[in-house]
């Protein structure tokens, strides 16, 4: 069993959000991939098309998705199912910042907007 503490993560930084990676295969796992996503306020996210399935569960704030063009207002303890091949993004229009817990599966990867490919760093 591995046990990461919390303050014990990967810090990463894109689009305006810190991505606080826990879990991923440099830190030991073959199959999944879980960080915590941190939203200043006023964050406008890039919409991405993301290859694996992800599961956001707000955490803190009242972020707002957009998935595939229908934007949802989410509160605390929402969770979103976030399929495969689906254009998603994330923002924060909100006066504080906002937390989420996103999981997902190994080798995710994302196509933005102009057709580039990313394998996020928190995922490797």
């Amino acid at each position: 069993m591995r046990i990461r503490k919390n303050g014990d993560f990967y810090t990463h930084q894109m689009h305006g959000a810190q991505f606080q990676s826990y879990v991923a295969p440099a830190h030991g796992s073959r199959q999944l991939c879980a960080w915590r996503t941190e939203l200043e306020p006023g964050n406008i996210g890039a919409p991405h098309t993301v290859s694996h399935e992800e599961v956001f569960l707000v955490l803190h704030g009242s972020p707002v998705i957009t998935l595939d063009d229908t934007p949802v207002h989410l509160a605390v303890g929402d969770v979103v199912l976030v399929p495969e091949s689906a254009t998603v993004q994330l923002d924060n229009p909100g006066d504080s910042a906002a937390t989420l817990w996103v999981t997902t599966s190994v080798g995710l990867t994302a196509i933005t907007s102009d057709g580039e490919s990313i394998t996020p760093p928190w995922t490797c």
